[in-house]
């Protein structure tokens, strides 16, 4: 007989048995017969199945269907900015800047910006997006920092309650700006010693009456004492309900109420507005300044450098505050407005873009507060140190009274106060949405 085995000799168990290793190239199978002394021979496999990424990208898009998605990413991008760019960029950042150094205040300021601004923003946006949940949901990652989550809540809501007030009080402006109603004396609220300011007021006078022991008498600052706060005469008076203000403060809450009506669906719609337009009133109230007199003066008083100020920890503070307050990082609503963009989103680009933004935006309204302010120290006589003001007092008592010297003040005097309602009602509808998304 022949000594040559045919293939169906190989029946018993230890001549099935076969060992199997992966090549190199990790898609061909080598098998080998124990007890045969056949070389290895390579059988071509398919490519396995990458079932892990099949299944995120399914929970993915569940995950999305059910919480929704920004209409475009342009109303994402909007809404940071209407978000990040509110009124501390119009009436704080430029008073700070002349009261810390001029254009050296710009080095800390712009030095934090890099260092803690855009990584914050970054973070916060980045995680948001992520995790697609809110402020305090998203701690499920951790709940040993649930309480950050409760801490960016009640912060917002702290902020919710007194900025929906000052929209309030731009909504009374705007109804009086019609007749710019504080530029007379003859006004119900008006003192017995109400001085209507000229040029001539005050060439004889070394003093402003802005810092008159008797600010009565200045007519803006009756008007918003007086008529607008109903100021008491201190603490212990409680006084009463003011309507009218009660009545604008219902009209805020129910604006906001309409922004949010279908969550981001209708407030990044919003935003294609009210983001916008608060760049138009600026570049219109910029180039009407610039041709005063006496804008140039208070526009180098606003960017000239005193150096020597650089070795004040206050005005290194002072820039970090800023940068963090203006950002608004670490309050929730970045990471609540992240949490509705795609996974895919490009976020690192956004997290650059809209903290340069929101710093050039305030660099930008520094020329425009202070080339009215010039004029305006131009026309009363006074320095610009004097007239110069932060806050609400810059906001509602001095720009007024600036804008009641120009041409056609009513016009200018709307457009002023509906660009920061515009700025604050961004703010406020991202904030309390943040609430609400918690």
């Amino acid at each position: 007989m022949s000594a040559k085995r045919s293939p169906k000799a190989l029946s018993s168990p230890e001549e099935k048995e076969t060992t199997t290793r992966l090549l190199s190239n990790g898609f061909k199978a080598c098998v080998i017969s124990k007890s045969s002394e056949q070389p290895c021979v390579a059988v071509p496999l398919p490519p396995p199945e990458d079932t892990s990424s099949t299944v995120s990208s399914s929970s993915l898009a569940d995950v999305e269907n059910l919480r929704g998605n920004w209409g475009r990413q342009l109303d994402f991008f909007l809404s940071c900015v209407g978000y990040a760019v509110g009124l501390g960029n119009i009436w704080r950042f430029p008073y700070l800047c002349y009261q810390s150094g001029g254009g050296a205040f710009l080095v800390p300021y712009l030095l934090f910006l890099v260092v803690c601004g855009m990584p914050l923003f970054f973070l916060e946006m980045s995680f948001g997006q992520f995790a697609s949940l809110g402020p305090i949901t998203v701690w499920k990652i951790c709940p040993l920092f649930k309480g950050l989550g409760y801490g960016m809540v009640i912060i917002s809501g702290i902020v919710c309650i007194y900025y929906n007030v000052i929209i309030a009080w731009t909504l009374y402006y705007i109804y009086h700006s019609y007749s710019v109603a504080w530029s007379t004396c003859d006004n119900w609220w008006n003192t017995a010693d109400c001085i209507k300011q000229k040029p001539a007021d005050f060439a004889s006078q070394n003093t402003s009456l802005l810092n008159n022991s008797s600010p009565s008498n200045f007519g803006p600052l009756g008007n918003s004492r007086y008529n607008v706060l109903h100021q008491s005469s201190g603490i212990d008076e409680l006084g009463e309900i003011q309507w009218p203000l009660a009545l604008t403060l219902f009209i805020a809450w129910f604006v906001v109420f309409l922004c949010l009506l279908k969550g981001i669906k209708s407030s990044g719609k919003v935003v294609y507005v009210s983001a916008t337009f608060p760049y138009v009133v600026l570049v219109c109230l910029l180039i009407r300044g610039v041709t005063l007199p006496g804008a140039w003066n208070g526009i180098v008083f606003y960017l000239s450098p005193r150096w020597e100020l650089l070795l004040s920890f206050k005005v290194w503070g002072d820039a970090a505050t800023q940068i963090f307050y203006s950002v608004g990082a670490a309050w929730g609503a970045v990471l609540t407005m992240a949490s509705y963009n795609k996974f895919s989103h490009n976020v690192y680009r956004d997290a650059m873009l809209i903290p340069i933004i929101n710093c050039a935006t305030s660099i930008f309204a520094g020329f425009v507060v202070f080339s009215i302010i010039g004029f305006m120290a131009y026309e009363t006589g006074n320095r610009i140190e004097d007239v110069v003001s932060e806050g609400p007092g810059l906001a509602f008592v001095v720009y007024p009274e600036a804008v009641s010297r120009l041409p056609l003040s009513p016009l200018w005097a709307f457009l002023f106060f509906i660009m920061l309602f515009a700025i604050g009602l961004d703010s406020q509808v991202i904030t309390l949405f943040a609430i609400i998304c918690m």
